[in-house]
């Protein structure tokens, strides 16, 4: 036969109740531990053993005292059928607690904010990445991955620019100028980008 195992109970009482702050997780136990147990090397490990259990158990008990949310996901598994998935929501945390790091520090205008600024140009409201293209009939992306900005690539016949007309470009290929250029603009943001950064480290 085999061993029984001896199982703590789920149920936890002491002298003055627990606090909690579920949404960070913790308990805060305001009982005092016993100090002949925390003197006696022997017993001092498996006293504290012991009432982080109970702490641990509490907490669990209250965690699984909140709302419960099942949600099926029917992507992304293995085995390819619906995933059942049971959430508990957690309350707001209660429990300030210090940031991990320091509080970034602003960043030093780049050079091409000194000099809006000096002009008292306003900055552009910022447009979505997304952009309809008429000829698929399908919002795309402006750049990337298939990109608005590569539809030129898949073209197979392309008019020559009028401003490439007459010069030493002309009898390039305008899929390979378009290419050249969008890799010369990303060398150029990259570079300013360096540079803006040199500029935030003086």
């Amino acid at each position: 036969m085999s061993e029984q195992k001896d199982f703590k109970p789920v149920s936890v009482k002491k002298p003055i109740p627990n606090t909690y702050d579920l949404g960070n997780l913790a308990t805060f136990d305001p009982n005092p531990l016993d100090n002949t147990l925390l003197n006696d090397p022997e017993k001092k490990e498996e006293h504290l053993a012991a009432v982080t259990r109970d702490n641990l158990q509490l907490l669990i008990n209250q965690v699984l005292s909140l709302p419960i949310k099942t949600t099926t996901e029917s992507q992304g598994t293995s085995s390819g059928q619906d995933a059942t998935m049971t959430l508990i929501q957690l309350p707001e945390p209660t429990t300030p607690l210090p940031r991990e790091k320091a509080i970034p520090k602003p960043k030093p205008p780049t050079k091409w904010e000194q000099f809006a600024a000096k002009k008292g140009i306003k900055a552009k409201a910022k447009e979505g990445k997304m952009v309809y293209d008429e000829a698929s009939g399908e919002w795309v992306p402006k750049w990337g991955y298939k990109g608005k900005n590569k539809a030129l690539d898949d073209q197979w016949l392309v008019e020559i620019d009028e401003k490439n007309k007459g010069t030493s470009d002309e009898l390039i290929d305008p899929r390979t100028l378009k290419r050249a250029e969008r890799k010369k603009l990303v060398k150029k943001n990259e570079l300013q980008h360096k540079r803006n950064l040199k500029r935030s480290q003086v």
